[in-house]
C-alpha cells in the first residue's frame, strides 16, 4: 500500500549535525530531508521534538528470554516470537540481529540442547508471511566450549539471512569469567549446584574446550565465511584476545571486558560493541570495564541493548550527552553499525534510504517515544 507523510518541524538527528527540519515519506523510502521549521500544509507539526533513523540492534538476548522465560520453561515459540517483535518495535528498534546459540552440551545435569534451526525456520516463516513488524537478520552466536557446535553451524545456508556469527568462548577462568567467584555465584544459582557439583561442571569443561576448541574455533570462522556473515568475538579481555581475533577476520568486538582490549581493537580496526544496560546502569554487573569509561576514551563505536531492548534509545542519549553530540550517539545504534553490517539503505535519515524512522522528546533526561516506523508503515 502507498504510504505518504510528512513530520515537519523537528530536531532531525543527521549522520554528522542536528537540525530542524522535516522528513518526508513515500512508498517506504525517505523521499525528502529539507531544513527549517516551517510546517507544509498536510505536514505533522512535530513541535520540536527528535527524528532519527529506526535503531539497529545487533546483540540481545530478547528472543532467548521470549521463549525460555523460566529456568526449563519452553514457551509457544511463534507467540513468543511475535511478542518479541512487538517490544522491539515499541523500544525504536526497527532492525535486529536475532541471537541464537549453536552449540550444545545434551549430557549432565546443566545440559543445554539444540533449538536454533527449528525457531530460525519458523521466525523465517513469520517474515515471508508478513507477520513481522520490524526487519529481522540472524545471529548465531557460536559456542565454542560446546559439543555439538560443528553439526548445528552446518544447518545454516546463505539463505538464511545469517547476518553476524560470533565467537563466544565461555570456558572457566578466562574472559567474562575470569573472575570464578563470580561465575560460581552465577552457575550455581542458575542451575542449582552444589559445591561439588560446580567443581565437576568447570572440570568438564576445561577439558571439553582442550579437546575440540581450537577445532570448533576454526570451523565457526569458515562458517561465517561460508554463510557471508560478519564475525564477532566476544568478552575480548587482552591484546593478545584481539590479535587472534583479527587474525581470524573479526570485525566487530562484542563487549571487551577491559580498555587494554578495546584499545587494541581499535589499533586494529575492529569495531567495539558495549552493552547499553552498562551504559544506563553506570557499570558492568559482571564487573568489568564501564562503557562509559571506554566512550571517555573514544573507544566505543556501537552500542547493544543485550539483555534491556529500551536500554538501546537510553544509550544512545546519554552517549550524545556525554559527548555533547547527539548525533554522534545516536550514531552508535544506527549509521555505525548499518555501515560495519553492510547495510546500505538504513541507518541514516537521506533520501531513497528505507523509511526506518523514530520520533521522541526527552523529559528529565529520559527519551520518549512518540512514534515507530518501520519501512514507512508505524508499528510504534
Amino acid at each position: 500500500m502507498t504510504q505518504t507523510f510528512a513530520l515537519a518541524n523537528a530536531m532531525l538527528v543527521l549522520p554528522s549535525e542536528t537540525v530542524r527540519g522535516a522528513v518526508s515519506v513515500r512508498d517506504g523510502r525517505i523521499a525528502d530531508i529539507s531544513t527549517g521549521a516551517s510546517v507544509p500544509k498536510g505536514a505533522e507539526d512535530c513541535d520540536g521534538q527528535f527524528i532519527a533513523p529506526g535503531l539497529i540492534e545487533l546483540h540481545t538476548d530478547n528472543l532467548e528470554r521470549h521463549i525460555a522465560p523460566r529456568p526449563r520453561v519452553d514457551w509457544p515459540h511463534m507467540a513468543a516470537i511475535v511478542a518479541h517483535d512487538s517490544e522491539l518495535a515499541g523500544t525504536g528498534i526497527t532492525t535486529v540481529y536475532d541471537a541464537m546459540r549453536v552449540g550444545s552440551i545434551p549430557t549432565g545435569k546443566t545440559r543445554y540442547t539444540k533449538y536454533a534451526r527449528n525457531l530460525a525456520n519458523e521466525l523465517l516463516g513469520l517474515r515471508a508471511s508478513g507477520g513481522l513488524k520490524i526487519s529481522h537478520f540472524l545471529h548465531l552466536r557460536a559456542e565454542i566450549c560446546s559439543e555439538t557446535l560443528i553439526p548445528e553451524l552446518a544447518e545454516f545456508g546463505p539463505e538464511d539471512r545469517v547476518g553476524l556469527v560470533s565467537l563466544m568462548d565461555h570456558t572457566p577462568g578466562q574472559r567474562q569469567f575470569r573472575d570464578m567467584t563470580q561465575m560460581k555465584n552465577y552457575v550455581m544459582g542458575k542451575n542449582n549446584l552444589s559445591e561439588d557439583e560446580f567443581g565437576d561442571h568447570v572440570d568438564m569443561l576445561k577439558a571439553l574446550r582442550d579437546c575440540v576448541g581450537a577445532a570448533h574455533e576454526a570451523a565457526a570462522v569458515a562458517e561465517g565465511h561460508r554463510l557471508g556473515a560478519v564475525l564477532a568475538s566476544h568478552d575480548d579481555t587482552t591484546a593478545d584476545h584481539v590479535a587472534t581475533s583479527r587474525a581470524n577476520g573479526v570485525a566487530v568486538a562484542e563487549f571487551p571486558t577491559s580498555v587494554e582490549a578495546a584499545q587494541a581493537c581499535r589499533d586494529h580496526g575492529i569495531a567495539v560493541i558495549m552493552g547499553a544496560p552498562n551504559l544506563v546502569r553506570g557499570g558492568s554487573h559482571s564487573g568489568n570495564v564501564a562503557a562509559s569509561e571506554l566512550a571517555q576514551l573514544d573507544l566505543l563505536d556501537i552500542l547493544s541493548s543485550d539483555y534491556v531492548p529500551a536500554a538501546l534509545l537510553m544509550g544512545a542519549v546519554q552517549l550524545g550527552q556525554i559527548w555533547g553530540d547527539m548525533s554522534k550517539g545516536l550514531a552508535t545504534v544506527t549509521g555505525t553499525p548499518a555501515r560495519h553490517m553492510g547495510l546500505q539503505d538504513r541507518g541514516r535519515l537521506q533520501p531513497d534510504h528505507r523509511a526506518d524512522l523514530i520520533r521522541f522528546r526527552m523529559i528529565n533526561d529520559t527519551p520518549v517515544l512518540n512514534g515507530v516506523w518501520s519501512n514507512g508503515r508505524r508499528v510504534g
